[in-house]
């Protein structure tokens, strides 16, 4: 449908601008009437030659949920009708989210429920964020659920840019040094060559071994990127695959330091999610369903499964984590605190916030592994380019 953008005025005089999807002016201006506000000029929203492109390369972020949670809460909280400060909301925000906010404003307005209208929009909204609203409707406390949704969404925002920032160093060292191999093997290696060619100089192993694997370089590099080309292709057709995702998801959680920072991400998350669900009234059951979901993890998602169909069949979920391997001790040894008190929910939030505290430690542990390890890497491929170059000029100069 087109979306018209409008002028009008609200209850309180104000003057207000924004856009409405609707299938003519006259809908538009229904539904900005039914909004309370008083239509001053609408028109249709001109689409530009690169919307198209724009649309593609564009859409909703992380960010974006995260203060749209934030702000609706706290416009709930000061008593705003839900369809009031989505409306609000939608004035405020950038394009796409204010596209966003009208799809499901249109939603609540056609009889649907909140969640019923987010549940429509799987890749913005997690099955864990439809879920939570919904208990927050069945409970009368959606402003209480919207508050401790954002506070959630906050903290993993941070935490997976704790961790995703640890290894932008590492990643932009290690892209430098092929950047700089390549380099030296497809234009000074050659260019030495020729050189070592003119004099009819005796290369020693180390410096043929390098001139050959720099013939290799220029003479097959179409054939080098068709390769890894073709590899990525295949190695990602092969991850789709359940057998390759599990496989793949294996060896991740074995690499040393690497997988235990992993292993402690995803008890991270698994804990502080499982806690929002409970302390907001799911069952347990569905809590445990919904977290499996969630996780990226394939190995993990297999692990809770099994944990929820014992726990469905009456066993306690602290005995049927102490069941699998997959599971830190800590993490069954406090759950089953939780149960014995009745407040499984608070012990939960303690241990993601331990789990948080380890996985932080684990990063740092990570960088400095990784940074004397490169710095190691590099210089012995420097000194064994150095070796391979020098040595053939020290033979020729000695030779006169």
């Amino acid at each position: 449908m087109p979306f018209f953008k409008y002028t009008a005025k609200n209850e309180h005089s104000e003057t207000v601008k924004g856009k409405v999807e609707a299938r003519s002016i006259s809908v538009a201006a229904s539904i900005l009437a039914s909004r309370s506000l008083l239509v001053i000029n609408i028109a249709p929203l001109e689409q530009g030659s690169f919307t198209f492109i724009k649309n593609m390369t564009s859409g909703i972020k992380e960010d974006d949920v995260v203060n749209m949670t934030r702000q609706l809460s706290t416009m709930i909280t000061a008593g705003l009708p839900l369809s009031t400060s989505l409306s609000i909301l939608a004035e405020q925000g950038r394009s796409e989210v204010s596209i966003l906010i009208n799809e499901l404003l249109r939603d609540i307005e056609g009889g649907k429920t909140f969640s019923q209208a987010l549940e429509k929009k799987p890749k913005v909204f997690s099955r864990v964020y439809v879920q939570l609203i919904r208990a927050g409707e069945a409970g009368g406390v959606i402003d209480e659920i919207l508050s401790r949704l954002a506070d959630t969404l906050e903290k993993q925002k941070e935490f997976r840019g704790k961790t995703k920032g640890a290894l932008i160093y590492p990643a932009i060292i290690v892209t430098a040094m092929l950047g700089v191999g390549f380099v030296m093997m497809v234009v000074v290696i050659p260019k030495l060559t020729e050189m070592y060619q003119d004099f009819g100089a005796d290369l020693p192993f180390v410096t043929q071994l390098l001139i050959d694997i720099s013939d290799v370089f220029v003479k097959y590099w179409w054939a080098m990127i068709s390769f890894m080309v073709a590899g990525g292709f295949l190695f990602r057709s092969w991850r789709k695959t359940e057998a390759g995702d599990r496989s793949f998801d294996r060896f991740l959680l074995k690499i040393p330091v690497f997988g235990e920072l992993k292993e402690k991400v995803i008890v991270t998350e698994f804990a502080r999610t499982l806690s929002l669900l409970l302390s907001a009234g799911v069952s347990l059951i569905s809590a445990l369903r919904i977290v499996s979901e969630a996780i990226e993890s394939i190995n993990y998602r297999d692990s809770l499964e099994a944990v929820a169909k014992k726990v469905e069949k009456g066993i306690p979920m602290s005995q049927a984590l102490s069941a699998s391997e997959t599971f830190p001790p800590i993490l069954y040894q406090m759950t089953s605190v939780g149960e014995e008190t009745g407040k499984l929910d608070e012990i939960l939030l303690k241990l993601s916030i331990y789990f948080e505290t380890e996985s932080e430690q684990a990063v740092k542990n990570l960088t400095t592994a990784l940074e004397p390890a490169i710095m190691i890497v590099l210089g012995l491929s420097v000194g064994v380019m150095v070796v391979a170059i020098i040595m053939p000029i020290y033979s020729l100069t000695s030779q006169f």
